[in-house]
């Protein structure tokens, strides 16, 4: 009894501590000078115009970036661009925080001093100058180091280098160093690509650097010999420039040895769903046109096994990594040979089936355009119509049409639903159809 009752007591006491508390916390205000202007929030990192006003660093940068020249307090001109931090107001913040930590205020960390394009242009200047001549107080390699330390600081360090022409010049120096082969300029060149992996997406000028014959040679070498983070920035680099889908890249490409078997071991042994989906990609671009290079592409990851790969992959992988799967398998299915491979492997017709409304809008459109090329051309193929139906090919293409789609898959949809409606009678469907994880389009 005794006990029950100091139990309560105690209770009440925390409960009458923490509503004190709370009110404190209602009656604790922000000094009006320590708030910013533009967003009425506690500075985090106070910087002063020319104007004399103090703002948050984020706001003002915001403010000066869509185009405004002026203050917005006294809407006079500012005569620079470039804020002056205020370390006298950012220590008086950091103390009000520090005495009023007890109600939950947590003290805001001294920021990092963003770089200024002056600094910028310097270390550009000084990294061209060391690699082109290979000397200087500090080696190439350490300064590009020192560089993607900078640019990973902040969003602002990356906007400032990608504006002084960062990747056009490390790109450039890329292409000088593909000529050399010692350990040195390797171990640069590695520091490089992780850079240029940073400052994603390049202009159309980097890209072209990257797209030459040297660099192309340079890029395909990490991907068979170097380590995992090099083969990474590799293919990320290769899906920025296949982008452009330029059939001369593709035919560079061709003609390096064990290209594409490195793409595909990417797919095959995975490093990480984005180097994955990088790969993907890249193979994606190679194989989508109809010219002769992609043709002669389409021809040879055929020939690697590519078409087994990717329906293997399909059996259990994420929704991005199918939709791009199902993208290439479409585009590789126009070949005969791509066509063939297909319909001679017997995972094809289940795994194209079940992915039909339960992946994306776009997996469906992507499944019905195979099964389209693969059925109709072999309307004589009793066996592969009855595989079809077996796994509930009928019903999932009936469901579709009822719950919409475009006009293009619907004319498929229906053209493939007449043909196996000729053999209804022949089989009975063993796989039933759970509705209840289908991806509808509305």
């Amino acid at each position: 009894m005794i006990s029950t009752w100091r139990k309560k007591r105690a209770s009440r006491r925390s409960n009458s501590k923490k509503q004190i508390e709370e009110k404190t916390m209602e009656l604790l205000m922000v000094p009006s000078h320590f708030k910013c202007p533009i967003s009425l929030d506690l500075m985090k990192d106070p910087v002063t115009l020319s104007t004399g006003i103090t703002y948050d660093r984020v706001s003002i940068e915001t403010w000066i970036e869509n185009g405004n020249q002026t203050c917005p307090i006294t809407k006079k001109v500012v005569k620079t661009l470039e804020p002056i931090p205020n370390h006298t107001m950012r220590k008086m913040i950091q103390e009000w925080c520090v005495v009023n930590k007890d109600y939950g205020i947590e003290r805001i960390p001294t920021p990092r001093i963003p770089v200024t394009s002056d600094e910028v242009t310097v270390i550009l200047r000084k990294i061209e100058s060391c690699c082109k001549l290979q000397q200087g107080s500090e080696s190439s390699r350490e300064l590009v180091m020192k560089m993607r330390k900078m640019i990973k600081e902040s969003m602002r360090n990356k906007r400032c280098f990608v504006a002084n022409g960062a990747g056009k010049i490390l790109s450039s120096i890329l292409v000088g160093f593909t000529e050399k082969s010692s350990v040195y300029e390797v171990e640069t060149m590695e520091e490089i690509l992780s850079t240029l992996t940073i400052l994603l997406p390049l202009d159309g000028e980097s890209k072209s650097f990257l797209g030459s014959k040297s660099s192309l040679n340079c890029m395909i070498w990490f991907l068979k010999c170097g380590s995992l983070s090099s083969r990474r920035n590799s293919v990320f680099l290769l899906k920025e420039i296949m982008r452009m889908e330029e059939t001369w890249r593709v035919e560079e490409l061709l003609k390096i040895d064990g290209s594409l078997e490195s793409l595909v071991k990417l797919v095959k042994e995975p490093i990480c769903p984005t180097t994955t989906k990088a790969s993907l990609l890249t193979i994606y671009h190679m194989v989508n046109s109809s010219q002769l290079s992609n043709e002669k592409a389409r021809s040879k990851f055929v020939d690697l096994g590519l078409v087994e790969l990717l329906i293997e992959t399909l059996v259990d992988c994420e929704k991005s990594i199918c939709e791009k799967v199902l993208g290439i398998l479409a585009r590789i299915c126009n070949s005969q040979e791509g066509k063939k491979r297909a319909n001679n492997y017997a995972l094809t017709i289940p795994v194209l089936i079940k992915k039909l409304l339960r992946v994306s809008v776009l997996a469906t459109e992507f499944s019905v355009s195979i099964l389209w090329k693969l059925l109709i051309e072999k309307r004589d193929n009793v066996v592969l119509i009855n595989e079809a139906l077996q796994v509930g090919a009928f019903q999932k293409l009936l469901l579709l049409i009822q719950v919409g789609c475009s006009e293009n898959t619907k004319e498929k949809a229906s053209e493939l639903l007449k043909l196996l409606n000729l053999h209804r009678g022949e089989v009975e469907c063993i796989d039933s159809l759970d509705l209840k994880n289908l991806k509808r389009p509305f």
